[in-house]
């Protein structure tokens, strides 16, 4: 029942985040993607499982927010959350470079499908691929920043390497 709760808490920050504070940054041509940020972190901590239900649960959220087809930030956040779990065993999740790269991924992959339904033609492909781009590296480092700041301030990670029990590092 506990991640039940916690999955519903996160599902409502970031989804308040993303029509309020963001909404307004987007606005101006700053993208920060929290759908995918969120959903990057879930997965890492909690693994595939609920990474995918993470991912599907606030996608389909995001798509009834939206005026635009069902299920476009739904399928492409479950996938999302499922890869990034599975991956989570095999990577060093606490790693900045980790983080980064990870958040870049995800989020040119989770704008990249979401313009593509927004903007059509070819002549539309230089501004969709500059929005990608801008959104996946501010989305990146802002995130890589905000999972980086915690840990410095309040100590050890509780995960390591996928190798070692929690709690303890190389």
């Amino acid at each position: 029942m506990k991640g039940w709760g916690a999955l519903i808490s996160a599902m409502v920050v970031v989804l308040l985040l993303r029509s309020t504070a963001l909404a307004a940054l987007a606005a101006r041509g700053v993208v920060i993607d929290v759908l995918a940020f969120a959903t990057v972190v879930w997965g890492l901590r909690r693994g595939s499982a609920w990474g995918a239900s993470f991912g599907f649960a606030v996608g389909l959220c995001a798509d009834l927010d939206a005026a635009h087809w069902l299920g476009r930030h739904a399928l492409a956040l479950t996938l999302m959350g499922y890869v990034v779990g599975r991956l989570s065993g095999t990577l060093v999740r606490e790693s900045p470079r980790t983080h980064l790269a990870l958040l870049v991924l995800a989020t040119a992959s989770h704008q990249a499908w979401t313009i593509a339904f927004e903007l059509g033609g070819f002549m539309a492909w230089p501004e969709v691929l500059m929005r990608v781009f801008a959104g996946a590296i501010v989305t990146g480092i802002l995130g890589a920043i905000v999972l980086w700041v915690p840990r410095r301030l309040f100590g050890p990670p509780r995960t390591g390497h996928a190798g070692l029990s929690p709690g303890k590092t190389l």
